[in-house]
């Protein structure tokens, strides 16, 4: 239990997880999947050796959030598949065709906590996606 708290301290401040924030900018609370929407995969894109690339539709999403927090759910569990145990957001662009939202979120993924503020810890993101339904990789 008390890894999971300090994981998600860590995650908190460090404005990790399903909270989008980055500088200067207030966290704001954990995304719920809309329902009846559909998830409708992932692809990934290795850029280098801890780069990734995910790319993530979504039919049915009420927001750039909803779309983005699926985008991080995936890149979470990628990270614990290759055995690492953080993934750091660089970027994640948006797109919309017609209903589906897509997005394009890059990440680097790594074993150690990288410097930074918008690190994830793998475990605790996957564990809070499938809480709340949301797939991941």
């Amino acid at each position: 239990m008390a890894r999971t708290v300090s994981s998600l301290v860590l995650v908190g401040v460090a404005c990790g997880g399903l909270m989008a924030c980055g500088e200067g900018q207030a966290a704001r609370a954990p995304v719920t999947p809309p329902s009846g929407a559909q998830y409708l995969g992932v692809e990934t894109r290795l850029l280098d050796a801890n780069t990734v690339s995910f790319l993530v539709r979504m039919d049915g999403a009420r927001s750039r959030a909803d779309v983005v927090a699926y985008a991080r759910c995936a890149a979470a569990q990628y990270a614990l598949i290759r055995g690492y145990s953080f993934a750091q957001h660089v970027r994640t662009n948006v797109t919309r065709r017609g209903t589906v939202l897509e997005a394009d979120g890059g990440f680097v993924i790594s074993a150690d906590l990288p410097l930074g503020l918008r690190n994830m810890d793998a475990e605790v993101i996957v564990d809070d996606c499938r809480e709340q339904g949301i797939p991941t990789v």
